[in-house]
């Protein structure tokens, strides 16, 4: 028999989700909990496995393409007493639950397409082939009319960018099937666009450089979808800035010895295989020092009147990955050790840049660390991860002189740079804390006074 997979409910609210690519195609035979795809949702790319053990007969979406949670993803013929498909009036098979992606989803409909703008500028070529279209194969192109994007897989809509080809002429020729880049090619030679030239330019006015005047707006410009990861951080961004009243405070410390700290523990065959790192030791310490400061560990509910106060560190690692910034979390931190921590931050990293960061490890995060020192940056005013109330910035270490016991040497200096939530934290308790990170970053035996 057909049994539908419908793209089940990822989590932490999220509706919706893009098919980054599929690992099967009709025909396949595929295993119970096999990988079908990739998707990409608002906050990381996931593999979806399967929940039957079959052969694909149907796949709903192309990539590119965003499906709708609940929306049919993918057909199966599974054994079973028949072959039909089961009409929509009948009752349906419960859909078994994906272990780690939510409740099962209950929403219907086919794969949603993005909208895009049409912005009713032509060519005359253009023109010709809407007017010679049927009426009903092109919907009315106003300015600012917002329709459905044809369809098509990415490569297809590269190549026709390439060739300045609007793909809704293409869809008034092929329908709604799928467009292909015969299709494409097809067009290009009916609008004497083929081989990749692009119709003569017309003469450039005075004035203008007769280069730039035979530009066209897609080689004078880039216009990237906003969408995934980008999309989320951007509206996370906005709701901090404009929800949480910040305040940045800076203090520029002398880490020689902690610098000389690790050197050693590099040098200890024991140890030789962790590398142990700066971001290492100061997360260690952050964990130490928010022990003193509750109020930078801490959530502001203002649903519920209350302030929030978390009795463990789950301590998020800004990321820059080429997706967007993501920012992970290590779970119960505080209780990790040195060498523990160390680890954890070389799996999230690697995790990060391989794109395979779940939306689970990117959600409950109390305190924040980003280490902008990687890009040679000394400090900057970071903005608070929705929903908590601290984040360290980290600095590049260099060396330049320094006062060292009333004599000017050269030492090794890092600014750390703090943001906090003014509702939460008092001026006096941000400084408080980064004043005991920088004691022990300056002496790492005061480590053994904080608790």
């Amino acid at each position: 028999m057909i049994a539908e997979f419908r793209l089940p409910d990822l989590g932490e609210g999220l509706t919706e989700a893009e098919v980054v690519q599929w690992l099967v195609a009709p025909g396949d035979a595929v295993t119970l909990n096999q990988t079908l795809a990739e998707v990409e949702t608002a906050k990381a790319v996931v593999e979806l496995p399967s929940p039957y053990a079959g052969t694909v007969s149907t796949l709903h979406a192309d990539a590119g393409e965003t499906v709708a949670v609940g929306a049919p993803l993918i057909a199966f013929d599974v054994e079973g007493e028949t072959d039909e498909v089961p009409s929509p009036d009948a009752e349906e098979k419960a859909q078994p639950n994906l272990v780690g992606y939510g409740a099962a989803p209950t929403a219907t409909g086919r794969p949603a397409r993005r909208a895009r703008r049409s912005t009713g500028a032509r060519s005359a070529a253009d023109t010709a082939v809407l007017e010679a279209a049927p009426h009903d194969a092109v919907p009315s192109a106003s300015v600012e009319q917002v329709i459905e994007r044809p369809r098509s897989t990415p490569p297809v809509r590269a190549h026709a960018k390439r060739l300045g080809i609007d793909l809704v002429l293409v869809a008034a020729a092929v329908g709604d099937r799928l467009i292909t880049r015969n299709d494409v090619d097809a067009y290009a030679e009916r609008t004497g666009s083929s081989h990749g030239e692009a119709p003569a330019a017309a003469p450039s006015a005075p004035g203008i450089p007769a280069t730039a005047a035979a530009l066209t707006p897609g080689e004078r410009e880039t216009r990237i979808p906003i969408r995934g990861v980008r999309k989320h951080t951007a509206a996370a961004m906005v709701a901090s800035a404009f929800t949480a009243p910040h305040v940045t405070v800076f203090h520029t410390v002398d880490v020689t010895e902690t610098m000389d700290l690790l050197a050693g523990l590099r040098e200890d065959r024991a140890l030789a295989a962790h590398r142990i790192g700066p971001l290492a030791v100061i997360a260690k310490v952050v964990c130490l020092a928010l022990s003193r400061t509750p109020g930078l560990n801490a959530h502001w509910d203002e649903a519920a009147g209350e302030i929030v106060q978390f009795h463990y560190v789950d301590l998020g690692i800004a990321a820059a990955t080429e997706r967007g910034l993501i920012v992970p979390n290590i779970r119960d931190a505080d209780r990790l050790s040195l060498v523990e921590l160390s680890e954890a931050l070389k799996s999230l990293a690697e995790t990060a840049r391989a794109g395979k960061t779940s939306p689970a490890e990117l959600v409950g995060g109390t305190f924040s660390i980003s280490n902008i020192g990687v890009f040679g940056v000394d400090a900057g005013t970071p903005i608070l991860p929705p929903g908590q109330s601290g984040i360290l910035a980290v600095g590049a270490v260099r060396r330049q002189p320094w006062e060292h016991r009333g004599e000017i040497a050269l030492r090794q200096v890092m600014t750390l740079s703090l943001s906090f939530d003014h509702r939460l934290v008092d001026g006096a308790e941000g400084a408080r804390f980064l004043k005991d990170v920088a004691d022990v970053l300056e002496q790492p035996g005061r480590a053994m006074l904080l608790r």
